[in-house]
């Protein structure tokens, strides 16, 4: 009889990636999805550790889990993710009845691992410096020899993530990325996009390609077949290429090595979604060089006004730190004139928090909690309101559109620009559906249309 496995996944859209590795991984040792956590043999929770309130998500949630595992003492736990390559043995030791930790570079190893967990705990956290991304498509010479993948339960989605790297060399002073998934890795461009490839042709239609900093993807170990280094823009133009695939999105990038080559693929590849999410952190050059973000606000502003021009439609999103070590009143304002300056179409903002093993643990000049959340929500509020500006500014355009979910006449889709759009339609829309509507109303977060 199989086993039951349920992943509850905390974090970015690579923890989700990683999750989905994870289930390829475990259905391919028997073990079938749960439909919900109480009835699973095997709990995986796949943590991040990024800010201190997703970690202390996840400790919350073990907690609960351990009434679980005395109701059944069968129950395995494994946690893996950021979370668990930070703390390694002490998360075991702080929460004995977890049977498994597993570290980011090791999560093709869960079904070998849990497997042995029977007598004593595990913990598998070393980053490796020779580590290469693991694959679940099967490894051959040929494309045309490649499987289809194995969706859950039958389902065949219509938008996928695609990993194009993992680790990270930049050591932002704040950031845990570096400790937790190592040093740079990319994948062999040729592997990435017969993955995609495989997707396209499964009936995946928009495909998002993940890395800690996609702009340095190829810049530490990639080549191409010719010996020569493959840039980021050059895998862009190589994955757009595939055939039938209508939508490609990436995400994140640093400002600072951002090239007018990849800019220009934003002009020139027409199923590129004219969106870019380019996190800042601050407004102030001051607070930035305390980061350890090596660009200016003159060139970050700049890259804006490039990006523009080549593309006048994109929509930028960004990343914001409110309260960083030092981060004065006046420091603060530089943040809200950029703000009013970029006028982003959304953003990402959050109040500082001290991550272990992280350079601004040390840093002085600590804001207090108190302070962080007014500048926060000041932040926030006026965020908000150029939000509807923006949004106000689609009504009257006419979008295709992707439906992502829903039933009975509503549905909830997504545009090109990646807003979510919801409609009201009597005809019946399966996932995945590219339909025209005509934009008539906006709020803060979302758009409406009607059904052309």
């Amino acid at each position: 009889m199989s086993s039951s496995f349920f992943i509850k996944t905390f974090g970015c859209q690579m923890n989700e990636r990683d999750s989905e590795i994870i289930a390829q991984s475990l259905q391919q040792h028997d073990y079938v999805e749960a439909l919900d956590m109480d009835s699973a043999d095997l709990i995986v929770l796949n943590t991040c550790s990024i800010r201190a309130k997703a970690e202390q998500k996840v400790m919350s949630l073990l907690g609960y889990l351990r009434k679980n595992k005395k109701r059944n003492p069968k129950l395995k736990i494994c946690v893996a993710g950021c979370v668990a390559q930070q703390e390694g043995k002490a998360l075991i030791e702080r929460m004995p009845h977890v049977n498994l930790v597993v570290g980011t570079q090791h999560i093709n190893q869960i079904p070998a691992l849990i497997a042995n967990t029977d007598k004593h705990s595990q913990v598998a956290t070393e980053l490796k410096t020779d580590y290469q991304i693991p694959r679940f498509i099967p490894e051959t010479e040929t494309h045309d020899n490649w499987e289809a993948p194995q969706f859950s339960g039958g389902k065949r989605p219509f938008s996928k993530f695609v990993t194009i790297m993992q680790g990270c060399n930049n050591y932002c002073t704040y950031c845990v990325v570096p400790h937790t998934r190592g040093r740079e890795v990319s994948r062999m461009f040729k592997d990435i996009v017969d993955e995609v490839k495989v997707l396209v042709e499964s009936g995946v239609q928009d495909i998002t390609l993940l890395g800690q900093n996609v702009n340095s993807y190829g810049l530490t170990n990639q080549v191409s077949d010719d010996g020569s280094a493959c840039s980021f823009p050059q895998l862009l133009k190589k994955v757009s290429q595939v055939p039938n695939l209508k939508r490609l999105r990436f995400t994140t990038s640093n400002p600072k090595d951002l090239s007018h080559d990849l800019m220009r693929c934003f002009r020139d590849l027409p199923n590129l979604c004219p969106q870019f999410h380019l996190p800042v952190q601050s407004g102030s050059d001051k607070v930035l060089k305390r980061m350890n973000r090596k660009y200016t606000m003159e060139k970050y502003i700049q890259l804006v006004q490039d990006l523009r021009e080549y593309c006048p439609e994109i929509i930028l999103t960004t990343d914001i730190i409110v309260g960083f070590p030092g981060e004065t009143e006046d420091d603060f304002q530089k943040t809200m004139e950029l703000l009013e300056i970029v006028r982003f179409d959304g953003s990402f903002s959050f109040k500082y928090s001290d991550r272990p093993g992280t350079s601004s643990v040390k840093l002085a000049g600590k804001v207090d909690e108190e302070e962080k959340s007014r500048r926060l929500r000041l932040f926030q509020n006026r965020q908000n309101e150029i939000c509807l500006d923006q949004n106000n500014k689609h009504i009257g355009r006419i979008y295709e559109v992707m439906v992502e979910s829903g039933s009975a006449g509503k549905y909830q889709c997504r545009s090109i620009t990646n807003h979510i759009v919801h409609i009201e339609a009597p005809s019946i829309f399966e996932p995945g559906s590219l339909i025209s509507v005509k934009i008539h109303h906006a709020g803060h977060h979302s758009l409406q249309g009607k059904v052309l």
